[in-house]
């Protein structure tokens, strides 16, 4: 219950970022983090549960219509929007989505895994999966994942890494910032060899990234953090604020 209260409010401050929302609506995507079922697009709203991808046309947002409900697979668990795709995980495999028809999302390709908790973020031509085997979703290995997705239709594993425990992830330039028993920062400039240099010593179970602002979503709270560029470790994270619950 608190990570469903701790979302909503996140959505509401990412995704309203003025009193003139409704009169900008088809110019703002929402933003949430790895973990969220829901995203918003220009004027859709996109939400998956257990099996399925709805889609919600909010033109009118005190009047929306669901448009369509597509069958996507079984113990799906998230979704992240990124370009023109929707990133779909589940607890065995990835699933990409074209939006090229808003209301009629088109499946282009899917992957398969070890049955894990599977969160996933993206960008340019590169997906990022963490399987968490420790979080009862009938697996035993966790690890972060990493694909080559410059063909959408063919996705190809580049890189595994084993990890502790790990939940939701994010993206800031070429870092990667990954929620395991720690906050770790990876450099993916190189995907396929992807680099430790740095963490943030907090538990925490998903990140949301915008711009040069972090916010980390633990069981205590909610923690902010500004990052910008270092000469050493290549990111420097300093702490702005923290809500406890």
């Amino acid at each position: 219950m608190k990570k469903h209260i701790l979302y909503i409010i996140l959505f509401c401050f990412l995704a309203c970022d003025s009193d003139n929302q409704s009169e900008n609506l088809s110019t703002e995507t929402g933003q949430g983090g790895s973990l969220a079922q829901f995203t918003i697009v220009n004027n859709y709203l996109y939400i998956v549960d257990e099996s399925s991808l709805k889609v919600f046309n909010i033109l009118d947002i005190e009047a929306p219509v669901q448009v369509n409900t597509t069958h996507v697979g079984f113990d799906i668990e998230t979704l992240f929007h990124f370009a023109n795709d929707l990133y779909i995980g589940s607890q065995t495999g990835m699933f990409i989505y074209s939006l090229d028809n808003p209301e009629i999302p088109q499946l282009l390709s899917s992957v398969s895994h070890f049955r894990a908790c599977d969160p996933v973020v993206a960008k340019q031509k590169y997906a990022f999966v963490t399987l968490d085997g420790s979080a009862g979703c009938g697996g035993n290995i966790s690890a972060l994942e990493i694909y080559d997705t410059s063909d959408l239709s063919a996705p190809k594993l580049i890189s595994r890494r084993n990890l502790i425990a790990p939940k939701g992830l994010g993206l800031f330039n070429q870092f990667l910032f990954v929620c395991d028993d720690e906050i770790k920062v990876f450099d993916v400039t190189n995907p396929a060899e992807s680099k430790l240099v740095t963490s943030i010593k907090r538990s925490a179970f998903d990140v949301i990234i915008r711009n040069d602002l972090l916010i980390a979503i633990g069981e205590s709270g909610l923690f902010q953090y500004s990052l910008s560029n270092d000469s050493e470790t290549g990111v420097a994270i300093s702490e702005l604020s923290s809500i406890s619950i």
